[in-house]
């Protein structure tokens, strides 16, 4: 960790140093209120000397302003005022490659438009928009996705080089509050080894009409403690909070890799778009004390997701859903996930842990209950459905799927009928 801090500071040029309760204005230091003109290198500047000056708070007044990358250094936060926009140039040429964390890895990839790599104290506030004005680069992904279909390959995420709209890396005691994140032109807030997280009250949207915005996860937490996310509005088209951490063979011993831990996610309001509501993976290793609760779904998709790697060692443990209302695809989705599966060489035979999972409470309509069954050498112990109320959405005949006599159905009903475990 000290070493990454300190190639961090190289790499951006901070020094540590206290936060002051400065404004720095962005239209008092030279940034135009042309929405068209590109303002990267005078909004940079204005961050840059707020660092000089012991820190501060970086403001964005009333406005569209243009920018690609942006940079936040040590003692400095970001604030939208109402009506406030930050804008994406939809260029990458304007997002630069860097030491990054990129699908499990950590590889030199593009910025995103917001960064702060080890900014302690950081946050992102306000009641305006970070908009990453992505048309150009979804259409850019799905038009390489069709030419690669029509022969016969498959394209990966990476290909289409494409920016988040926020990373984090190694920032603690962060808080993300109040804000609207649209239109990423990749995944909308990605955390790496950041601790002490508050995200709370913001709305996190991405389209799937007329084109959609493809792998726009809107909450990453990659190898991360300590995180609340309450009171959200999230409608993303993939994953709405996705648990991370690392894949592949080798992803368990690692050091870049590791535990994410001790979230919560509470009172939000999870929207039609989603792929996931809360999933463990693809790329994750170890998920542990993983709370939702109290939370509405308008969704097609799972209420919770486990995505079973059987090229990585994974350990899911101690995850509760309680009190969730609403329609949903299902309750539980936990399959076999092999999208770019690879034992790297290795004679290794990865499996899963599944443990001490907690499904109750839950009032919904339903496509269907959903799916517990892992890769053959998985394991499943603990894993109960208590107190669930299901209807079948209309013109559906719900199923449930459980290879696993030891999950436990305690008063689960579907349309007023009991539902058992088809595995015992």
């Amino acid at each position: 960790m000290k070493t990454s801090r300190l190639l961090a500071a190289m790499l951006l040029a901070g020094a540590s140093v206290c936060a002051s309760a400065k404004d720095f204005v962005i239209t008092d230091y030279g940034v135009s209120t042309d929405s068209t003109a590109i303002q990267s290198a005078a909004i940079q500047a204005v961050i840059d000397r707020a660092e000089a000056e012991g820190g501060g708070r970086i403001v964005v007044p009333e406005g569209t302003f243009l920018t690609g990358a942006l940079f936040f250094k040590p003692g400095t936060s970001l604030y939208l005022e109402k009506g406030a926009v930050i804008k994406g140039i939809d260029d990458i040429a304007h997002y630069p490659l860097i030491p990054s964390r990129m699908e499990g890895r950590s590889i030199y990839y593009h910025a995103a438009l917001i960064n702060a790599y080890f900014v302690d104290n950081f946050s992102i506030s306000g009641s305006g928009i970070i908009n990453g004005n992505a048309a150009k680069f979804w259409d850019e992904f799905w038009a390489l996705r069709e030419e690669r279909r029509k022969i016969g390959k498959s394209c990966t995420n990476l290909e289409v080089r494409r920016p988040r709209l926020v990373f984090m890396w190694g920032c603690d005691s962060l808080t993300i509050s109040g804000v609207q994140l649209r239109n990423s032109a990749f995944w909308t807030t990605h955390l790496y080894q950041c601790h002490n997280v508050l995200i709370e009250n913001a709305t996190i949207y991405a389209p799937t009409k007329p084109v959609k915005a493809p792998s726009s996860d809107a909450i990453d937490l990659d190898v991360c403690s300590n995180v609340t996310v309450r009171g959200c509005f999230i409608d993303c088209n993939d994953d709405a909070v996705c648990i991370k951490g690392g894949k592949g063979v080798y992803a368990n011993v690692s050091p870049e890799n590791g535990i994410v831990e001790n979230v919560l996610v509470e009172n939000c309001h999870f929207g039609p778009n989603c792929h996931g509501t809360l999933t463990m993976g693809s790329e994750c290793i170890h998920a542990r004390n993983i709370t939702l609760r109290d939370c509405t779904v308008d969704t097609h998709t799972s209420i919770l997701r486990l995505k079973m790697r059987p090229d990585t060692y994974q350990i899911y443990e101690n995850i509760t859903i309680s009190g969730v209302k609403g329609t949903c695809g299902s309750v539980i989705d936990m399959k076999p996930w092999k999208q770019f599966f690879t034992l790297e060489g290795s004679s290794l035979k990865p499996y899963g842990i599944v443990r001490n999972i907690l499904i109750e409470n839950v009032d919904a309509t339903i496509d269907n209950v959903g799916t517990i069954a892992g890769n053959p050498d998985d394991t499943v112990s603990n894993f109960a459905l208590k107190n669930i109320t299901l209807k079948s959405a209309p013109d559906k005949t719900p199923e449930f799927v459980c290879n696993y006599p030891t999950v436990v159905l305690d008063n689960v009903t579907l349309d007023g009928k009991k539902v058992t475990n088809p595995a015992k």
